[in-house]
């Protein structure tokens, strides 16, 4: 059985992507972030932006010593993982899109015809942060609080697809209260922030709470009271053990961790309180499960052939 190369991982974010390319090893031979093409209704450039990422870890996988065996490529909003289609992506303005098709063929386009894994961003960030956190058992929940905002359960180290529509925690409305009407992620997610503090980014943003900004403040706090809130329902409903906190926001470490600590406790008196731990991984969670996908891609390969190969060595006997 020949020996497998390198695989790359494309995590594609409401602004940026984010690819990793690592060895057999789990080394990590390169990294790259692009801005998100817009305004790309069609996924047509963005396939040819992850065509280029990979013809570029191809040549550094060939200076490394090896080769670029396959590519995984995780999207957000409401995936289809079998038929290979973005059913649904509000951030980037898709609708039924053949997304694995535009990728795939923009690949051999450029001659670089490796195995594509397709999956879902924040289901493959969850199984990226429960496989190296020893988080394999009972009900965990990985809740990326990035551009957008959505959730992922995995129970018994399995990840839940809910046929493409579980944890769209972000999409629900907020029926009561001074966010009446709005969804959850245009109050709680790093985008929301930003975007209610006046600030370029939720970084930026986040350095306006320290300095005690009072527009910062208010919308920290109201994306830590909306964000409690689901997530309360959310464990609730799940019996989760642990929610794991990714996604740029997470980055604050205490300064969003501690406060949404306090929220959700409150918020789940006579109900288990879940440990809230912040992403391993950071934001690269789904990039790394996004490689973590093109490797079980090729391992069912791998499989398979060497199934075949039993096969012919051993032909079954036909009934007539």
């Amino acid at each position: 059985m020949a020996a497998r190369g390198a695989v790359l991982g494309v995590d594609v974010g409401g602004t940026g992507i984010k690819a990793r390319l690592t060895g057999t090893d789990g080394q990590v031979l390169d990294e790259q972030r692009v801005p998100t093409p817009r305004d790309d209704p069609a996924a047509e450039s963005l396939a040819v932006v992850v065509a280029e990422l990979a013809v570029h870890a191809r040549s550094v996988a060939r200076q490394q010593g090896t080769t670029l065996d396959a590519v995984g490529l995780v999207v957000p909003g409401v995936v289809d993982e079998a038929a290979g289609r973005s059913v649904l992506s509000v951030n980037l303005g898709w609708q039924d899109v053949p997304v694995r098709q535009r990728v795939a063929e923009a690949l051999r386009a450029t001659g670089t015809d490796v195995p594509l894994a397709f999956g879902h961003d924040v289901r493959a960030g969850a199984l990226a942060e429960v496989q190296s956190g020893g988080l394999d058992h009972g009900t965990v929940a990985f809740v990326p609080v990035g551009t957008g905002l959505a959730s992922a359960l995995v129970v018994d180290g399995r990840v839940v697809s809910g046929d493409g529509w579980a944890g769209e925690i972000g999409q629900v409305r907020i029926p009561t209260g001074p966010h009446a009407g709005l969804r959850v992620e245009e109050v709680a997610s790093a985008g929301a922030v930003a975007r209610r503090s006046g600030a370029p980014s939720a970084h930026a943003a986040m350095l306006r709470v320290v300095d005690g900004d009072p527009v910062a403040r208010r919308a920290w706090d109201e994306c830590v009271a909306v964000l409690a809130d689901a997530l309360a329902w959310l464990t609730a409903t799940a019996g989760c053990h642990t929610l794991v906190i990714g996604g740029g926001l997470a980055q604050s470490g205490p300064l969003l961790l501690d406060p949404l600590t306090v929220a959700l406790a409150d918020r789940l008196v006579g109900v288990r309180v879940p440990a809230l731990v912040g992403a391993r991984h950071g934001d690269a969670a789904g990039a790394i499960g996004a490689a973590l996908l093109a490797q079980g891609l090729l391992a069912r390969d791998l499989e398979r052939n060497h199934d075949l190969d039993h096969d012919h060595d051993h032909p079954r006997a036909v009934s007539a």
